[in-house]
C-alpha cells in the first residue's frame, strides 16, 4: 500500500489523549564525551541497519508477494505459469497448498535447491514434494535457483510465498535513507507502568489482517510541556520491547503509516528508555511486497518526533 492512503488517517488519528504520572524530559546538557559516545552509538547502529537491509536476503531484495490459494499452481518467470516470478526460472515448479500445509515439487531443468530443515519430504511417483516449513515454523524452508529464492509466510489463516532476488534494482541501487541529525534529548527516559492483567492489542497490517500482540504496560514522558504514553508490543523472537508509533511528521517528512523502534524492557529502576534516534522505516516503507503492522491508536503522537529516519525517496 502507498504512504498517501494511510498518512491522512493517520495524522487525523494523533489527538491527544488525557495522560498521568508523567516523567518530565528535561535535557541536561551532556559534557563533549557524553555527547560523543551516545552520537556514536547511533551512527553505528545506522551503519549496521543498513549492512543489514542491504544483504542478499533483507527487505532491499523483496520482488514478489503471491497469496496462495487451495490446490496445484505452477510458479515461474514465464507468462504460462499461475504464479508469474518476475524473476528466476521459467518454469521454477508447482506449489500445492491443501489444509494450511505448502509444498513444492521442482520441474526439472529448474535448478532449485531446497532447503527444508528437516521438513517432511512426500514422493508421488516421479514427482518429489517438500513440505516447506513458514514463518511461524521452528525453522522456515527457503527454495533457491541462482539468485531468485522464496519462502512461505503465513498471515492469519493464509499463506504466501515471499519472492526474493539478490540482483532485484531496489537493492542494486539503493543510495542509503536520509535521517535526522543525532539529538540526545530524543532519549526519552519515561516512566513505565506495567498492566497488572495481560492485555493486548489487535494490531491491522498493510494487508488488512489482524494480529494480536501482548502489551505488558506503557511509558509516560513529558516533551515541552505535553504529557504522552506509548505502548508497546511483545515481538515474537525478539529481547526488547517493540515500539509501532507515528507522529506528527508523519506522510510529511517521514513514512506516512509510521515508523518503529526497539526499546530494552525496563529494569528495576522503573524506567523505559525509547532512543528515538533509532526510529526506522518499516520494511514496507522500502517496497511494495512487506505485510507491514501499523500503529495502534494509542500510538499516534500528537507530537513531532524530528529524530530517526526520514522517508525513504529510493527505487522501490
Amino acid at each position: 500500500m502507498t504512504t498517501t492512503l494511510f498518512a491522512s488517517a493517520l495524522l487525523a488519528a494523533c489527538a491527544p489523549t488525557p495522560q498521568r504520572e508523567a516523567t518530565e524530559v528535561t535535557p541536561v546538557p551532556p559534557s563533549t564525551t557524553a555527547a560523543y559516545n551516545h552520537a556514536a552509538e547511533v551512527e553505528a547502529w545506522r551503519i549496521d541497519r543498513l549492512e543489514r537491509l542491504q544483504k542478499p536476503e533483507g527487505w532491499l531484495s523483496l520482488i514478489g508477494l503471491h497469496w496462495l490459494t487451495t490446490g496445484e499452481q505452477t510458479l515461474g518467470s514465464a507468462p504460462d505459469n499461475a504464479i508469474v516470478l518476475a524473476a528466476g526460472p521459467a518454469h521454477f515448479g508447482t506449489v500445492r497448498y491443501t489444509n494450511g500445509e505448502v509444498q513444492f515439487a521442482a520441474v526439472e531443468g529448474s535448478e532449485a535447491v531446497v532447503v527444508d530443515n528437516g521438513l517432511r519430504i512426500v514422493t508421488e511417483g516421479d514427482r518429489v514434494w517438500h513440505v516447506l516449513g513458514d514463518d511461524t515454523s521452528v525453522t522456515q524452508s527457503i527454495v533457491h535457483s541462482g539468485t531468485v529464492s522464496f519462502v512461505a509466510i503465513k498471515r492469519g489463516d493464509k499463506h504466501a510465498l515471499r519472492v526474493r532476488d539478490s540482483e532485484a534494482p531496489t537493492r542494486k541501487h539503493f543510495t542509503g535513507i536520509e535521517t535526522f541529525p543525532v539529538d540526545e534529548s530524543w532519549r526519552i527516559v519515561a516512566d513505565w507502568t506495567p498492566h497488572k492483567e495481560p492485555q493486548s492489542f489487535g494490531i491491522q497490517t498493510v494487508i488488512g489482517t489482524i494480529e494480536e500482540m501482548p502489551n505488558p504496560g506503557y511509558g509516560s514522558f513529558t516533551r515541552d510541556g505535553h504529557e504522552y504514553r506509548i505502548y508497546p508490543v511483545v515481538e515474537e523472537g525478539s529481547d526488547d520491547l517493540f515500539i509501532i508509533f507515528a507522529d506528527r511528521t508523519s506522510g510529511k517528512e517521514t513514512y506516512g503509516p509510521g515508523r518503529f523502534v526497539y526499546a530494552p524492557w525496563p529494569k528495576q529502576d522503573g524506567k523505559l528508555i525509547i532512543d528515538f534516534n533509532k526510529a526506522y522505516n518499516p520494511p514496507c516503507a522500502l517496497n511494495a511486497f512487506s505485510t507491514c503492522p501499523l500503529p495502534p491508536p494509542e500510538n499516534r503522537l500528537d507530537l513531532r518526533v524530528t529524530a530517526g529516519e526520514k522517508k525513504y525517496n529510493g527505487v522501490h
